[in-house]
């Protein structure tokens, strides 16, 4: 991932971008939004870009605001015909369909049931209608989308859910050379994990959250001494 260090505020056109589409589609992240032909933020800070076409503005903020293609952690409300409500912590619950699983039919639905946690993708989301999720990718598999079983949930900020979903981020690389372990994480501040024991997989959960206030230059140090973080 590449970063702009230049912070953009609600209302800039990002010429950036519009640079960008010229020659290729674009994918816009949060803090980002189209008026006719061109590209304005909608939240203030540094403006990022992931190769080959994603940019998003790096927002610290509390409540997660749905966009398409976005991971997410959810937990199933209730059912209500076809469709399952799930809360992803924004501000409307999101709708997903019995469709939207694997090999489902309506004979074979999927066995959800309130509280089972969802990793699933975000299909669309706009002003106007509720976010609709996916449990499956292009090709009509899961994949590693789906129920989430035992292991351990919890919460953490937007910012650092956004900072291990990225490829240049060395926290995981670090945790996994000191055990397995399997990892679900939400762009909207949820994180799922689950080690070959109880111990270690709070222990993975500590490791983490010791990342929460670390800036850039911290975080290779802290991976560095994971092992002891996961000792506390």
């Amino acid at each position: 991932m590449s970063a702009n260090t230049s912070v953009i505020m609600p209302g800039e056109r990002v010429r950036v971008v519009e640079d960008a589409a010229k020659n290729k589609r674009v994918i816009l992240g949060p803090g980002l939004r189209r008026l006719d032909d061109k590209v304005v933020a909608s939240k203030a800070g540094p403006l990022r870009h992931k190769d080959p076409n994603t940019f998003w503005v790096d927002n610290y903020q509390r409540r997660y605001v749905p966009a398409r293609g976005d991971l997410i952690i959810g937990i199933v409300k209730a059912r209500v015909g076809d469709l399952y409500r799930v809360d992803i912590g924004s501000a409307d619950t999101a709708a997903i369909s019995y469709l939207a699983f694997e090999a489902a039919t309506k004979k074979n639905r999927p066995d959800l049931n309130p509280g089972d946690l969802l990793y699933a993708r975000v299909l669309n989301a706009n002003a106007d209608i509720e976010p609709e999720l996916v449990c499956v990718n292009s090709n009509g598999k899961r994949g590693k989308l789906g129920v989430l079983q035992d292991g351990f949930f919890f919460k953490c900020s937007l910012n650092l859910a956004r900072l291990l979903l990225r490829e240049s981020c060395p926290a995981l690389a670090a945790l996994t050379d000191e055990m397995p372990f399997e990892i679900a994480v939400g762009v909207n501040g949820r994180i799922w994990v689950k080690a070959h024991s109880m111990r270690e997989t709070v222990g993975l959960a500590n490791a983490i959250m010791s990342l929460e206030q670390a800036g850039y230059a911290e975080i290779d140090k802290i991976c560095g001494d994971l092992n002891s973080v996961m000792q506390t």
